[in-house]
């Protein structure tokens, strides 16, 4: 307890932990000085060998061990005059380690420790959000977003853009959540930390091996030993020995209480080892060794540092497990079933909603509709872009994008896929996940994004544009109507798919007495139509588009806290495309007032720090 409090306290006081947004702001705000500009430019560019710029010289770590001075707009370093080269003073920048060689490490762990300390680097910028800074305007992020973008713009980057933020996402989550980071405001608190648990392992071994001892010898020894006589007049009766208990009652729960300390330091042990900052900590270290006078030493260390960056635990869950919430507001299912029925006879019991794993078909279709954002200048769009892409096939739908309310949208386009859905049912759910994508491709995309979306307006609605309330009372008015309707529906196994998907949009068009459900109606009608001019892969192709640039639309949001309760919970999409759209400078829709979001965003800061 005496550690943990000493290393609460350092991490506190701490610049690289506690003040690190205050500093790191400051940081991003001062311009770099042409002459460290250039040369960081053509050094970068001379070790990657590649047309992608050069990452800017992020902080990853070292920024504590300067000497700082308090200024008017936050702490900086005394007598900086622009950006500090790793190694003199230990502050470690991402360019610096972008300039790593193969002689560290093998090229594929070589470049998985670049991209796990960019996501670190990224993790400080995300933290300066949270605290209400506005890092996007700094001087610096220009070259951020430059370098941000051209990894956004490489096809087939998709699963490592995505791994950037998943890991970026775990920093912070193990920052508020956790005890992890603490002990990394000095570097040998881990050490200690090690030791300690190491310690407290062999005490529970050497205290499990007398207690078993202990069992195997004295297995009948009472808990209780009793002498038992009565005295009167003088005489005292025979002395009465009784026992009661066992001597296991005492020493089982003892025995348990050891294998419990036992796990939970080892558990805690390979925190150490195998944690993601003790990775990020090691690179850096050798950075700062390579470059000092003490390299002589560097091989040995750097042979361990790879036995130790090589090391995972699958006890240790990561944040994001790439999963998301699927759910239905058209519920197509036969009241016969026990289910359906107990779903039908109690309508105040929780929706049902199940998590899937992301397809990889899934992440292609989101990064293609975020590069086609920086062809519109950077523009998030609600469905409308696709749309006008598709010019006088998709004029006709452009009546369904123009509801001011995203949740009233959602839920249109929902329906309506759900209604083409039923029209193809029989479509394998199985996508190749790479360019040419194919119609089954498409509708996997569709559907996926769909139900995540109608999941978000049922159980995360906070996260998405509207007043939270109203979204909520507007689904919950929408299920009963569709409940409703659809009570009436039977399965007709016998009719074919055209002829069930036309008969579920004349009945949700002549039933329904909710207006979304009978612009979901039409709007379904007006796809299976599309199928009938354009074949289905147009309109499936047409629902990916849409969905795909849905979920980037209501991906920025000014409630951190709500991001925040969401990164507790072990994460979602959108708040992951959240944080990717922040890192790629996109951090409000068309529309809205950046002052007024930087304004609200300052406010649901408070206390998020």
């Amino acid at each position: 307890m005496v550690f943990k409090y000493y290393a609460f306290e350092k991490a506190r006081q701490s610049f690289a932990l506690g003040n690190n947004p205050h500093l790191i702001f400051a940081y991003m705000r001062q311009p770099p000085p042409v002459q460290a500009r250039t040369s960081h430019r053509r050094e970068a560019a001379a070790v990657t060998n590649e047309d992608a710029p050069p990452p800017p010289p992020l902080v990853v770590m070292g920024e504590g061990k300067r000497n700082m001075e308090k200024q008017s707009h936050g702490y900086v370093w005394k007598g900086d005059s622009g950006m500090a080269v790793h190694g003199k003073d230990g502050l470690v920048t991402i360019d610096s380690v972008w300039k790593m060689t193969a002689c560290f490490f093998p090229f594929s762990t070589l470049q998985r420790l670049q991209d796990l300390c960019l996501s670190f680097a990224f993790f400080k910028l995300l933290r300066c959000r949270f605290a209400g800074y506005n890092v996007n305007t700094a001087n610096a992020s220009s070259d951020m977003f430059t370098f941000f973008w051209s990894l956004l713009l490489k096809e087939g980057d998709h699963n490592r853009v995505f791994r950037l933020i998943s890991e970026e996402i775990s920093f912070v989550h193990d920052y508020y959540y956790t005890s992890i980071p603490i002990s990394y405001s000095k570097c040998w608190l881990p050490i200690v930390g090690i030791f300690i648990s190491l310690l407290s392992i062999t005490y529970c071994i050497l205290a499990a091996t007398w207690l078993s001892f202990l069992l195997a010898v004295n297995t009948s020894s009472p808990q209780l030993l009793c002498f038992i006589s009565c005295t009167e007049n003088q005489l005292q009766t025979q002395l009465d020995i009784r026992l009661y208990g066992s001597w296991l009652f005492g020493l089982v729960p003892l025995l348990f209480l050891l294998v419990l300390v036992f796990i939970t330091e080892v558990r805690d042990m390979a925190s150490y080892v195998c944690s993601n900052w003790t990775k990020v900590a090691l690179v850096c270290r050798l950075l700062n060794r390579a470059s000092s006078s003490s390299s002589k030493h560097s091989l040995c260390i750097q042979k361990c540092a790879g036995l130790l960056i090589r090391c995972r635990c699958k006890l240790l869950r990561r944040h994001w497990d790439e999963k998301i919430g699927q759910f239905s507001v058209l519920v197509l299912q036969p009241r016969a079933t026990p289910l359906g029925l107990l779903w039908y006879l109690f309508p105040f019991l929780p929706d049902q909603n199940r998590k899937v794993s992301v397809p990889a078909v899934v992440k292609v279709c989101i990064m293609q509709a975020l590069r086609r954002t920086r062809d519109d200048g950077g523009q998030l769009s609600n469905g409308a872009a696709c749309l006008r892409r598709c010019r006088d096939l998709g004029e006709s739908f452009n009546w369904a994008c123009s509801n001011k309310s995203t949740s009233y949208t959602i839920l249109t386009w929902h329906i309506a896929t759900s209604i083409l859905e039923v029209r193809y049912p029989n479509l394998n759910d199985e996508g190749q996940g790479s360019p040419p994508l194919s119609n089954t491709d498409y509708k996997m995309v569709a559907t996926h994004l769909s139900r995540y979306c109608a999941y978000l307006v049922t159980w995360c609605p906070e996260l998405l544009p509207d007043d939270h309330e109203w979204s909520r009372s507007l689904y919950e008015n929408v299920k009963k109507d569709t409940r409703r309707v659809l009570a009436g529906c039977t399965a007709g196994d016998s009719l074919t798919q055209e002829v069930k998907c036309q008969q579920l949009v004349e009945l949700l068009s002549t039933k329904a007495k909710h207006q979304v459900v009978k612009d979901g109606a039409r709007l379904g009608e007006q796809l299976a139509k599309l199928v009938l001019h354009g074949g289905d892969d147009t309109a499936w192709k047409l629902l990916a588009e849409f969905w795909s640039e849905m979920v980037l639309y209501v991906a920025p949001s000014d409630n951190l806290k709500g991001q925040k309760e969401a990164i507790a919970r072990g994460g979602e999409l959108i708040t992951l495309l959240w944080v990717l759209l922040f890192h790629a400078g996109i951090v409000s829709r068309p529309g809205e007032n950046n002052s007024a979001a930087a304004a609200a965003a300052a406010t649901s800061a408070a206390g998020v720090v």
